[in-house]
């Protein structure tokens, strides 16, 4: 009997891209001291993302996993863990093994994920300690912030499978007044606490690294005051 061919090989954690790396961050894992990696691509196009060089599949300076790896070896006993963040980590096939890798070297494992592929997150759930789950507004008024028809039903059984998994999570939302009013974020509530979500936090927009300038504060619109939801709030 011949061999079965038609198997796909297992991605190599050598083909994560990578487009950059905060070696020390206190806020990226609530609680604990981590490395954050920012894996390189997403699938979609929220106006208001603050790292728009890393929505592009490739970068012009990428970092290679193997040095990535060697520099986080030498952390050891010194981190708490590493969070993979993004971009959109999921994105890249390759993030199972780095996973296993960063694991096997006895780091705690934090994800950070917007859920634009429900199975490959339920599939990486078991081998993480932590989720950052960014929840973008409503669900069924997911595609004019993402850009994406469709991106709010996936969102949602990304979310279904953190729930069921135990994984301890937080999410997150960004307000933009332009994109998000308070309605829309009281519906959003509504709708988490329906699920039974406990740990919700408001975050504010952030002007700096602004992929879309029209959102941007402006005289003509008064600017934004950002104090009024720079408050995290959790739901009751």
């Amino acid at each position: 009997m011949s061999a079965n061919t038609s198997a796909k090989p297992v991605p190599s954690s050598t083909e994560l891209r990578i487009g950059g790396i905060a070696r020390l961050s206190s806020c990226d894992w609530p609680g604990e001291l981590v490395a954050t990696v920012f894996c390189q691509g997403c699938p979609w196009r929220c106006g208001y993302c603050h790292n728009p060089h890393l929505l592009p599949t490739t970068s012009n300076e990428p970092l290679a996993w193997s040095d990535v790896l060697s520099f986080l070896t030498s952390r050891r006993g010194l981190l708490d863990g590493v969070v993979l963040s993004g971009g959109e980590p999921t994105l890249q096939t390759a993030l199972p093994q780095a996973i296993a890798e960063l694991r096997a070297l006895g780091f705690r494992i934090g994800l950070h994920s917007a859920g634009p592929y429900p199975e490959r997150l339920a599939k990486l759930l078991p081998q993480l300690d932590w989720i950052g789950f960014d929840v973008k507004a409503p669900f069924a008024e997911y595609d004019r912030i993402t850009g994406v028809p469709g991106s709010g039903e996936r969102a949602r059984h990304s979310l279904d499978h953190v729930l069921a998994s135990g994984v301890a999570y937080q999410l997150r939302t960004t307000v933009h007044p332009k994109l998000l009013d308070d309605d829309a974020v009281q519906r959003l509530r509504t709708e988490l606490s329906a699920l039974g979500v406990t740990d919700h936090h408001i975050q504010e927009f952030r002007a700096i690294g602004c992929a879309d300038p029209r959102l941007n504060p402006s005289a003509a619109d008064g600017g934004y005051h950002q104090g009024t939801i720079a408050e995290p709030r959790q739901l009751a």
